[in-house]
């Protein structure tokens, strides 16, 4: 790893593989969200990454450089075996009609939810973020990392109850088509 100062505010960190730049950049990202990193701007690109408006660049030049980056998240089909491997637990449930929010992936898998927020996210997309999993019951916006989709009715206000999901349910996920 490789930081490089931009100007005044800003250091471009360069790393040797595009694995080692998505887990750098998740990391970056995690460590903003829990308020240990000040940064405006944390832009990711095929190996490196670019943070912008930093107090203190040189700083945080020594240390990335003297810290380890967690390993790369696993691939996608490796993604999937561990997700459908896992029985989950419904925490809670909010955010939309339905949507339960999904706990039982160990630490090691939390991912931070995107920069940016998708302006639609597809009614039963499944998606993680931080320490959950969740499906949306319906098209709406959102932030988390998508890893798939179910055809599974989760409100339906015809039904009784309308929630399919409820604190304590147990869920498992099925993995269907290609592998």
């Amino acid at each position: 790893m490789r930081a490089l100062p931009v100007g005044d505010h800003a250091l471009l960190v360069e790393v040797s593989s595009g694995e080692e730049a998505q887990a750098l950049h998740a990391e970056l990202l995690r460590r903003r969200a829990e308020g240990t990193l000040t940064v405006r701007e944390i832009v990711p690109a095929a190996r490196t990454v670019l943070l912008d408006g930093l107090d203190d660049p040189a700083r945080l030049a020594s240390d990335l450089t003297a810290s380890e980056v967690p390993p790369a998240p696993p691939r996608e089909r490796e993604a999937v075996r561990i997700h459908a491997d896992t029985e989950f637990t419904v925490a809670f449930c909010g955010f939309a009609p339905g949507f339960g929010y999904l706990t039982g992936l160990p630490p090691r898998y939390d991912v931070p939810r995107r920069a940016t927020p998708r302006t639609a996210v597809p009614a039963g997309s499944v998606g993680l973020a931080g320490a959950y999993t969740g499906v949306y019951p319906r098209s709406s916006p959102g932030g988390w990392q998508l890893i798939g989709r179910t055809d599974v009715v989760l409100w339906d206000h015809a039904r009784v109850p309308a929630a399919l999901l409820s604190p304590g349910t147990r869920v498992r996920f099925v993995p269907v088509g290609p592998s």
